[in-house]
Formats: structure tokens, sequence, C-alpha cells
């Protein structure tokens, strides 16, 4: 259970943070910016209020989790550190003397409480409110894109899996003493994820029975993430398997199994809005979304600003009622079709129809595909199939024996021309210059923050991960804004 009071410390050395906490620390300006009560009053129904033992806050439970996120730390590590360091001590609210939770109980906190909770909206929600109440957040413009997070599971074999983290701890065992190498057990040489399993649980007992190697922080942290993958491999979880993964495109020649995290961001680098799908998910479709999930946080928006993905008709259209600029480029198979300059007919707009590079009319023209079908019709152009097999520029624009030679044009509709019109201008060019720095913000919520790679299984876990990654970002993007008003 938790209490309806808060609880107050009276430890006589919580001084010592004074001392040792500047006031210039990032975490102890967090606990200065946020009003976490916020976190409490959401997650307070999960709890009973007058029975069983007191549980840990749920304000503590969080921040756990919110440093996981700002330092890239795994469950094991978090609260090692909270051990020793005091301004994690004085983040968690607690007194230097207090101890720390089991790393479990991370796990359950995770799993029972912070189900059905809403989390990713809540926390952007609460970060944008607070960039609105400092006057951080003065543009009108949000810029859009996703981000692409592989799996945890699946991008190897089980077995592959294993030995990797296996042998990332050999190595930094070796890098410290080579002569374990004689201690470890011999290498398995059969395929079974069995053996693997066995191997890795040896290598863990022969540095644990070596503690002054065993407590050497980069030795400790690839133990712990071992021990780790071990111990969920034994509660049966599939390291060939994640449910809820995709395979995606990054582009035509590239693919990734995991998935994609769709980010609105303002144009001070606050992200306002966040929806996390599987991997397969096509961008331009959440366009709409995430503009609605940024005007619930707080967010004017008179401009979008997006790569081709998001210039897709329907999001055309939602613009235009919304009455915002879509500053997104359209598909070049819609501005200039699907041919090379050198391969394209020329038009003769006194008799109505295409001439082909030999000099030959078309004979006849038709419209084809229907209106309101969600794509462009066509205007198809059909040439004198008799001159076509005898044309000495038939290789390559004649196929032999066929039927018919058409030539077809995309007919652009009203949306397509406006959007066209708009995107040859001054003015769509100077606001499409922003887009680099949502691209920035990926780059920083995957390389500072671990968002990389997945740290669990499944689509809960991945929304999780994003909301303290992102609640992260948005906190120190605030701080720093913040410190160069001042």
């Amino acid at each position: 259970m938790i209490s309806n009071q808060e609880s107050l410390n009276f430890s006589p050395f919580m001084a010592l943070y004074d001392i040792v906490v500047p006031k210039d620390n990032m975490l102890r300006k967090i606990n200065e910016l946020v009003d976490f009560n916020f976190i409490l009053e959401e997650l307070k129904t999960k709890y009973c209020l007058d029975n069983g033992r007191n549980a840990v806050s749920p304000i503590r439970m969080f921040k756990y989790l919110l440093l996981k996120s700002i330092y890239d730390l795994s469950d094991v590590d978090v609260i090692e550190r909270s051990k020793y360091d005091m301004s994690f001590k004085y983040f968690l609210d607690m007194a230097p003397e207090d101890s720390v939770i089991d790393p479990s109980s991370l796990t359950k906190f995770r799993k029972l409480r912070l189900q059905d909770v809403g989390l990713l909206d809540m926390l952007i929600g609460k970060t944008v409110e607070i960039a609105l109440e400092k006057e951080i957040i003065k543009s009108k413009s949000i810029i859009v894109d996703a981000t692409h997070t592989k799996a945890r599971y699946n991008q190897k074999s089980p077995r592959e899996f294993l030995q990797e983290k296996s042998k990332n701890v050999r190595k930094a065992v070796y890098q410290l003493d080579e002569s374990m190498k004689e201690k470890f057990p011999p290498k398995t040489t059969s395929n079974e994820v069995n053996d693997e399993l066995d191997y890795c649980r040896k290598v863990i007992t022969v540095i644990e029975t070596e503690p002054q190697i065993a407590e050497i922080p980069a030795v400790k942290e690839k133990l712990n993430v071992l021990k780790e993958v071990v111990e969920d491999y034994a509660e049966q979880l599939s390291y060939s398997n994640d449910p809820d993964a995709r395979v995606g495109h990054k582009t035509a020649d590239s693919s990734f199994f995991g998935f994609k995290t769709h980010i609105a961001m303002s144009d001070e680098r606050i992200i306002t809005a966040a929806i996390v799908t599987t991997g397969e998910k096509s961008d331009g479709k959440y366009l709409k979304d995430l503009v609605e999930k940024s005007k619930e946080a707080g967010m004017t928006i008179d401009r979008i600003i997006g790569d081709t993905a998001y210039s897709e008709k329907d999001n055309i259209q939602y613009a235009k009622t919304e009455e915002f600029q879509l500053v997104s480029k359209l598909n070049p198979q819609i501005t200039q079709g699907g041919r090379a300059k050198e391969d394209e007919f020329e038009f003769n707009k006194d008799a109505g129809l295409y001439v082909c590079k030999a000099g030959h009319m078309a004979i006849r023209k038709a419209r084809t595909g229907k209106k309101e079908q969600g794509k462009n019709q066509k205007d198809t152009y059909y040439f004198d199939i008799k001159k076509c097999a005898v044309c000495p520029f038939r290789d390559g624009c004649y196929k032999e024996g066929a039927k018919s030679k058409t030539y077809s044009v995309s007919i652009k509709s009203t949306e397509h021309k406006e959007q066209e019109a708009f995107q040859n201008s001054e003015e769509f060019r100077e606001h499409a210059r922003s887009r680099y720095k949502i691209e920035a913000k990926n780059s920083e919520l995957k390389h500072r923050h671990g968002y990389e790679t997945a740290t669990s299984a499944g689509l809960f876990g991945m929304e999780i991960q994003g909301a303290t990654a992102i609640f992260a970002v948005n906190l120190k993007r605030i701080l720093k804004l913040l410190n160069e008003k001042e």
C-alpha cells in the first residue's frame, strides 16, 4: 500500500547534500523544475491505500526509471550506483544512509503499475506544460519524423546472442588479467542453446570467484548484462522471437527488425508528441495523430515540417482543413513521374497529344483510373503499333510482340498542384531548412539514451522506454534553454 501522507525526512545527514550536490547539478535542477506529485496522482489507483505493507513511493520508483534513461544504465547498475552516488540519492529523495531497492522491484513496477497509464502522453504533456509555463516554446511550428529502434531479441539467434554477451565479459576480463583465459571453461562446440547457456553460467561463476576482478566497474557492468540475459532466458523469454517487433525499411536496400517511434517536435527542440508502433508502419499515416496529440499538450500549430513521407494526399487535405502549412515535398513520382528525363516524350499542345522520340504522334488518348480512390487518374496515350515494330528507336521502348504501345501521364489533383507551387517557393525552402533539428534529436535519443536498441521485449516495454527517454531529453533541453535565458 501507499500512504496518503507525504513522509518527511528527519535524517541528521540531510545537510550533506548541500555540500556534495552542487547547485548546478542537473539532477538537482530537475528536482527543482518538476513537481513529481503528478506521478503519485496518476498511479495511486494502482496501489491499496489502507491494506498491506508500505510500498516504495511510486515517485521514487519512477525516478529510478528516469535515472536509467538519463544515464543509459541497466536495472542492476542504476541500483548499484544509487548506493554511493549522492546526486542519485538526492534526486530519489532518500536520506544519505537509506538503503536502495532490489533491482527486481523495477521489473515489477513496470509490469504491475504502469499498465494502462498512458505514460508516454502523460510525460510528454508534462514537459510541454513546463516549457509553455517558462515561455520556452514560442514557435507555432512542429517538425515530424520517425526513428527506428531495433528489437532486443531476434537480431541474432539465441546462441549467437548469448555468445556475444559472454564474449564481451571475457574481453573486459582479459584487459585486466590475461591469465584468466586458463580458468574459463572450454567454449561449447555444439549448436544447442542450452549448452551455450550452461557455458555462460560457468563464465559467471568463474568471474564471481575472483572478486578483485568482478568488482571492477568495466567488468561488473558487462557481467550484470550477461546475468540479466541468462536469467531472462531461464524465465522462458525467447531470444529468437519478439512477438510485437516487425521488419521495417530505412531505405530501399536496408531493413531493420523492431519498432518505430513517430515524433513531433517544436522548433525549440522540445518533443510535443510521440507514438510507438511496430517497425513496418508508414510514417505519413501518423501525421494527424501527432498534430492532435501536440494540440492536446497545449501547442498552437500553424506549420508542419516533414520529409516526403508526409505529403500524401490525405495529409494535404487535412492541412487545408486545419489551416496549417504542410512543408513537405511531394513524391517525385507526382511532380516528375517515374521516368528519367531522356525517356520522356514531347507534348504537342496544338494536337493535345504526345510525340515519341522518333517523331510519331499518338493516335488517341484515354483517361484511366477512378476518381476519389486515393490515387490520381492518368491520361494514357496510344501509339500505332505497326510503326513501333519497325522504329529505329524501339530498343527499350517497344517490347517485341506487344499488342499495344502506351505512354501514361498522371493527372495532378488540385491539392497536388497547389502543394507543388508551394514547394517551389522561397518560403517553403526557408522553413524546410529546419528539418535537420529532428534528425539531431533522433541521434541524441539513440546514442545518449540507449534508444538504438529496445531494452525489453514487446510494444509495451518499448512505450515505457520511449516515455522515459523522451521525458529525459525534454527536461535536459528545458534546463539548457532556461540557462541560456539567465
